[in-house]
Parts: structure tokens; C-alpha cells; sequence
């Protein structure tokens, strides 16, 4: 019988390659003639080119997911961070995309998702801290 030995520790980029790598074999081979995942970014530039606001997510056959949103605090309120949604949903719907997901936790921006038109879908109560929850929410394009 063989033996494995378990190490832990903090972040580890080629670790997090590696998985990425072979869950995408591993995906590709049980969605045959479904296009690979691909990462879908938007970016706010302020005029001296620096991030103003930014999303990251991704794509992967009929379903776009959001994973992180940011708004630098000197610019929220104004707008951006609806551009920002439309700009990432209006290329989603592009590659064929039907609906997307997005979780946030309730001190971030699960009101702003629900004002855009999504819906929650499910709630973990008690993540990460007691009287918090993440939020689950997805829209349908």
C-alpha cells in the first residue's frame, strides 16, 4: 500500500496551476464540445491611467461567473462599478452565455447585485463571521 504524506501551507502559485491545469483536462474530457473556461476581466482606468474600478470572473460554456469586484473608494457612487456589470455581462452574453453567478458577503455588495437584477439563490449564514453570510446570487442574461 503506498503512502502520502500531507503538506500544508500558505499560498502556493504553482500549486494553483497545477489543479487549474488538470481540473481543466479533466473538464474538458466530461463536456466534449464545450469550449474551455476563459477568464473574462473589465477594467476602469482613471485619466492618469490608474485602476479605478475592477471585476475578474470567467466564462465557461452558458454560465459566467463573478469573482471579485472592486471599487477604489474615492470613486464609488459614481456609477462605476454599474459599468463595470454591463461591460462583463454584455461580453458574457457575447460568448454565448445565458446567466451568472456571483456570491458576496453581506458587509460587501449583495444589495447592489439584487438593484442589477440578480437574485439570491442562497445564503450561508454565520461565513466568515457570526452575523455575516455569503450571499449566493445569479442573473439570468
Amino acid at each position: 500500500m503506498r503512502e502520502y504524506r500531507s503538506v500544508v501551507a500558505g499560498g502556493l502559485p504553482e500549486l494553483d496551476q497545477r489543479l487549474s491545469d488538470e481540473l481543466d483536462t479533466f473538464n474538458a474530457a466530461a463536456t466534449p464540445g464545450v469550449d474551455a473556461a476563459r477568464e473574462l476581466t473589465v477594467q476602469l482606468l482613471d485619466e492618469s491611467g490608474e485602476l479605478a474600478a475592477g471585476l475578474s470572473g470567467w466564462t465557461w460554456g452558458v454560465a459566467a461567473g463573478i469573482g471579485m469586484t472592486w471599487v477604489r473608494d474615492d470613486t464609488r457612487g459614481a456609477g462605476l462599478g454599474s459599468r463595470l456589470l454591463a461591460s462583463f455581462e454584455d461580453e458574457a452574453r457575447a460568448r454565448g452565455c445565458t446567466h451568472v453567478f456571483v456570491t458576496s458577503f453581506t458587509f460587501q455588495a449583495p444589495g447592489f447585485y439584487e438593484r442589477h437584477g440578480y437574485r439570491e439563490i442562497f445564503r450561508w449564514d454565520g461565513v466568515p463571521t457570526p452575523g455575516a453570510a455569503d450571499v449566493h446570487l445569479r442573473k439570468d442574461l
